[in-house]
C-alpha cells in the first residue's frame, strides 16, 4: 500500500523530502519505505541542518587513524602501539520523559559504539544539564538519571571517572544527558562499520527485538512538548548484563577474523546499521525481517525495522566463517541469527515472509549520500543587546565579601557533585588515579604501561549564550586547560552539540558561532574534532511560548600521559608551599557566578579570553609538571580564583594565606571567572626556577601567598575554616536531595 504526503507530514518528513523520495524511488513509496526515510533523514541520522558547518570544523591530524564521521567513533594514536577510541552522544529527550532508562541506554549506546570498533571501554565520563534545584520534577529526573548511569555502569563493568553537572531554568522541562566513553584498542586490530564482499552473510546478535523505541530517532529530532510523555514507547530499555555479555562475545568475535564489519543498533536500529554499513561500502543487502528474532508476537515489518531495543549488533561476517561466530555467541548465551546476505546491487531489500515490503538505495538514505541538506536563517538574537548594554561600572563593590564566599561556594554550579559521584563506581578495573586525589581531568593508566589517559567534558552553556563564539572558544580552552592541569597532553576532541529549534534563527545563529569559536581553538590547540553528535530541539514548547535550552556544544576531551609520573593532583599537598596565579590577570568583570546570584545580573559578556595567551599557559604548565615542579595544579574556572583556592584546600585539609595586589579590585579579583587561568603550589626552594621558568615562556605571574593552617586568610581577613567550607561545599546540592 502506497503512502502519501500526508503521511509523510505525519511522520516528520516535509513536502520538499517526500518528493525528493518519490524521485529516487521513481514511485510512490509505500508506508515501510516512508518510515525507513523518515527516521534515516531525521536531524538525529542525517544532521541535515548541521552537517554545513560541522564540515567546517578542524577534522585532521597526526595521531588520527580515522578521520570524523568514517567509523562509530573517533580513533587517535596514544603510541606504543596502542589506539584509543572515543566518542560522546546525547540522550536527551528519552531521559526528560524516563529518565532512569533514558540515562541507562545512554551509557549502553555509547559503550557499544566503542567496542564495535574492536577497543574495550575503560571509562565513562558524563555531562549532565539539570532545571531549578529547588523544584520536586527536577530533582525527580536528577534521582532518575543518576541512579539509571550509575546503575548501568556500575552492572557492565566500566568506571564512571569524570563529568559535569549544572543547573539553570532553561533546562527545566528539557534535562541534557551527554555519555561519553573510551576505550583502547591495538592499532590495526580494529574493525571497520562497513559491508563489505557480496556473498557475504549478515548476523544480528544480541538481544532480541521488540517495539521500544520505535521512531526514536524521529522523536529526537523533534520539539518536546507537554503531550511528550505519551511518546513513551519511543524510549529504550537496556540490560547492562545483556551488555556485558555482548562486549565480551565482539571481542572474541572480532579476534577470530570472521567480522568483515560491525555497527551498533541505536538510533533507527537495522535500518541505520543496514545502510550505514552498506552505503559506506557501496554495497546492498537482502534482510530476511521474519528471521530477526522478536520479543512480541506478530511485529510488522516497519516495527522490526525501527525498533531501537538496546544491546544489539549487526555484523557482516566473512563467507564459511558463519559456525566460527555462531559457536563463539552460543558459548557467550547469546542470540546469533543469519537475517540476510551483502549484495552487489547498492539497494536495501527487506523481506517479510518472501514478500518484498521495502526497496530502497542505500546511498539515498545516509549522511554524505541522498540525505538532504540545508542551511538554515540565521540573525543576532534581540536578548545581545541586553548583554552589550551591561555597564561595568555600575556593578558596586559590596562589603561582605565572607558572608558572599560562604554562600558563593554552596551554590549549586560550584558545590561538590559527591552526591552524584558516590552513586558512580570509579573504580572497577583499578585504573583509576583520580578516584583518591582529585585532579582537574580523570585519569585511568592503561595496563602494562606507563601511560595513561586522561579526559574532561567541559561546558559552560552559560558563556555560550552571551557569546556563542567566545563561548564555544571557552569550552574547548577550558577542556585542554583541564587536561594539561592533571599531566596530559590534549589530541583530539569529541563533541556533544546540544541547542534548541534550528528552524528558529536566533537558535541558529547561536549554533554556527558557537561551531566558529570551537574552529578556532581547536586549531590553536592542535586538538581535532574526531565526531560526536548533534542534538537539535532541545527547549521547551508550552502554550505561553517556546524556551530553547542554554546554547550546550560539549566538548569531551582527551589527553596522553607519556608517563604516569606526570599525574598532577589538584589539592595542596604541604604546609609553607607556595602558591602563584599563573596566567593573565585583568580583574575583567564579565558573567559569573558572583554577578548572576549576588547582583541579579543575567545579561553581561563572556568572561576574557585570548587564544594566543591561553596557549602560552598550557605550554608552561605542562613544562613545569614534566619537570616536576608543581605540587598542584588547578584552573580557575567557575567561582573564580577564591572558588579554585579552596577546592584544593579541602582536599588535603589544608589553608592558606594570600594579598590581593592593591590594583585590583577584590571582588572581581576573587569571584571573577576571566579565563586563562591557573593556580599552582610549588615548595619554596622552587621558586627562582618556577619563575625563570615561566618567564622563558612569556607567562605572567603573580605570587599570591603560602599553604598554611586550618584556615583561609586573605589580606589578613580571616575568610572562615577549611573544614566549614568542606561542609558547605558538601551541602550545596545534598541538602536539596536528602529532603525527601
Amino acid at each position: 500500500m502506497t503512502a502519501g504526503v500526508d503521511t509523510a507530514l505525519k511522520l516528520g518528513l516535509n513536502q520538499e523530502e517526500y518528493e525528493k523520495i518519490c524521485k529516487v524511488l521513481g514511485r510512490i513509496p509505500n508506508f515501510t519505505e516512508l518510515s525507513i526515510y523518515s527516521v534515516m533523514w531525521s536531524e538525529h541520522c542525517s544532521y541535515k541542518n548541521s552537517i554545513i558547518y560541522l564540515k567546517k570544523l578542524p577534522r585532521k591530524g597526526s595521531r588520527l587513524l580515522v578521520e570524523a564521521g568514517e567509523e562509530n567513533a573517533g580513533l587517535v594514536d596514544i603510541g606504543g602501539g596502542l589506539a584509543c577510541a572515543f566518542k560522546i552522544e546525547s540522550h536527551n529527550h528519552p531521559s526528560a520523559i524516563e529518565p532512569y532508562q533514558g540515562a541507562a541506554t545512554g551509557v549502553g549506546g555509547i559503550h557499544r559504539d566503542i567496542f564495535t570498533m574492536g577497543a574495550r571501554p575503560i571509562a565513562a565520563l558524563n555531562s549532565l544539564r539539570f532545571g531549578d534545584l529547588a523544584s520536586a520534577h527536577t530533582r525527580k529526573l536528577m534521582r532518575g538519571v543518576v541512579k539509571g548511569i550509575g546503575n548501568y555502569g556500575n552492572a557492565f563493568g566500566v568506571p564512571t571517572v569524570g563529568g559535569e553537572v549544572y543547573f539553570d531554568s532553561c533546562y527545566q522541562q528539557n534535562i541534557l544527558v551527554n555519555a561519553m566513553s573510551v576505550g583502547v584498542v591495538e592499532v590495526g586490530k580494529t574493525v571497520s562499520a562497513r559491508a563489505d564482499g557480496p556473498g557475504n552473510p549478515v548476523f544480528i546478535v544480541g538481544s532480541a527485538t521488540g517495539k521500544d523505541g520505535i521512531h526514536g530517532a524521529t522523536f529526537a529530532s523533534a520539539d518536546l512538548t507537554e503531550n511528550s510523555n505519551e511518546d513513551l514507547p519511543a524510549v529504550q530499555v537496556g540490560d547492562p548484563f545483556q551488555e556485558k555479555l555482548l562486549l565480551e562475545a565482539s571481542l572474541e568475535a572480532i579476534a577470530s577474523g570472521q567480522v568483515v564489519g560491525m555497527q551498533d543498533m541505536g538510533a533507527a536500529g537495522i535500518t541505520c546499521s543496514t545502510s550505514e554499513m552498506s552505503a559506506k561500502s557501496g554495497t546492498g543487502m537482502k534482510i530476511w525481517l521474519d528471521k530477526v528474532p522478536t520479543r512480541q508476537a506478530n511485529m510488522q515489518a516497519w516495527e522490526i525495522l525501527l525498533s531501537e531495543s538496546q544491546e544489539r549488533m549487526l555484523i557482516v561476517a566473512q563467507k564459511g566463517g558463519e559456525q566460527t561466530l555462531l559457536k563463539i555467541f552460543d558459548k557467550w548465551d547469546l542470540e546469533c541469527h543469519l537475517i540476510g546476505e551483502v549484495t552487489d546491487s547498492g539497494n536495501l531489500e527487506y523481506y517479510m515472509h518472501d514478500t518484498l515490503v521495502a526497496h530502497v538505495p542505500a546511498e539515498s538514505l545516509v549522511l554524505g549520500g541522498g540525505a538532504p541538506v540545508y542551511q538554515r536563517e540565521f540573525r543576532t538574537p534581540d536578548y545581545m543587546e541586553k548583554v552589550n548594554s551591561f555597564d561595568a561600572e555600575k556593578v558596586s563593590q559590596p562589603d561582605n565579601l565572607v558572608e558572599i564566599s560562604k554562600k558563593l561556594f554552596a551554590l549549586p554550579n560550584i558545590a561538590s557533585k559527591r552526591w552524584i559521584y558516590q552513586q558512580y563506581d570509579k573504580m572497577v578495573r583499578t585504573g583509576t588515579m583520580n578516584a583518591v586525589n582529585s585532579s582537574d581531568a580523570a585519569v585511568v593508566r592503561i595496563k602494562d604501561t606507563d601511560k595513561a589517559l586522561a579526559m574532561t567534558v567541559d561546558c559552560n552553556s552559560a558563556y555560550v549564550y552571551m557569546d556563542p563564539k567566545q563561548g564555544g572558544m571557552i569550552a574547548v580552552a577550558e577542556a585542554a586547560r583541564n587536561v594539561r592541569c592533571s599531566g596530559a597532553v590534549p589530541v583530539a576532541i569529541t563533541n556533544c552539540l546540544n541547542f534548541g529549534n534550528p528552524y528558529n534563527p536566533e537558535v541558529y545563529f547561536q549554533f554556527v558561532k558557537a561551531l566558529e569559536g570551537m574552529g578556532e581553538a581547536c586549531i590553536k590547540f592542535d586538538t581535532p574534532v574526531t565526531g560526536g553528535n548533534v542534538s537539535f530541539y532541545n527547549q521547551t514548547v508550552s502554550k505561553s511560548g517556546n524556551v530553547p535550552v542554554y546554547p550546550t556544544p560539549t566538548i569531551g576531551m582527551l589527553g596522553v600521559m607519556d608517563s604516569v609520573r606526570h599525574f598532577t593532583t589538584s589539592g595542596f599537598v604541604q604546609e609553607g608551599d607556595l602558591i602563584f596565579l599563573i596566567g593573565v590577570e585583568n580583574a575583567h568583570i564579565a558573567y559569573s557566578e558572583y554577578l548572576r546570584y549576588f547582583h541579579d545580573i543575567r545579561y553581561a559578556p563572556a568572561p576574557y579570553l585570548n587564544l594566543d595567551e591561553e596557549h602560552k599557559l598550557h605550554l608552561a604548565i605542562t613544562s613545569l609538571i614534566q619537570h616536576q615542579y608543581l605540587q598542584s595544579c588547578h584552573d580557575v574556572s567557575e567561582g573564580g580564583i577564591f572558588t579554585c583556592l579552596t577546592e584544593s584546600a579541602i582536599q588535603s585539609d589544608l589553608g592558606y594565606e594570600i594579598n590581593i595586589p592593591a590594583e585590583f579590585r577584590k571582588d572581581i579579583f576573587l569571584f571573577g571567572e576571566s579565563q586563562g587561568r591557573v593556580c599552582i603550589s610549588i615548595k619554596e626552594e622552587l621558586k627562582s626556577q618556577v619563575e625563570n621558568h615561566l618567564k622563558d615562556f612569556g607567562v605572567p605571574f603573580i605570587q599570591l601567598g603560602v599553604c598554611k593552617g586550618k584556615k583561609m586568610i586573605i589580606d589578613h581577613e580571616d575568610f572562615g575554616s577549611v573544614s566549614e567550607y568542606g561542609q558547605l561545599h558538601d551541602m550545596g546540592i545534598s541538602q536539596y536531595l536528602e529532603k525527601e
